[in-house]
């Protein structure tokens, strides 16, 4: 897998989304939250991703794009490190919880924390 974030790989689907949220299960590591299932693609990817961050904790639109594009920066810097060895097909929703705004070294520290958990859980089954 490598280090870039191409549109294929991005979760731009409504009804998959609301499929996610309502069917998905989740793993947190504060400020972040990773929603996940596991689904097919026509596309030939690993996994798609979409990340956001809540309207009513930051108010402006200029706080709320920073922050996503911290979290799809982080993301496509470490995806390769977590998700080559994932053998079926996922689509994932990164959410910022938190109520401050994060530099991109906090971003990093939590992903890869939020990362691990998900790998342990999949691990699991």
């Amino acid at each position: 897998m490598s280090a870039t974030y191409p549109k294929k790989e991005k979760l731009k689907s409504k009804k998959l989304i609301d499929q996610l949220f309502t069917e998905g299960q989740s793993v947190s590591a504060f400020p972040l939250r990773l929603v996940y299932m596991p689904t097919t693609f026509d596309e030939d990817v690993i996994a798609k991703t979409g990340v956001s961050v809540s309207k009513r904790n930051f108010k402006t639109a200029v706080d709320r794009n920073r922050i996503k594009r911290l979290l799809r920066e982080v993301y496509r810097l470490n995806k390769a490190d977590f998700f080559n060895n994932l053998t079926t097909q996922h689509a994932f929703m990164i959410l910022y919880i938190g109520k401050d705004k994060p530099t991109f070294t906090q971003v990093e520290t939590r992903m890869k924390i939020l990362f691990e958990k998900f790998s342990n859980k999949i691990s699991k089954k």
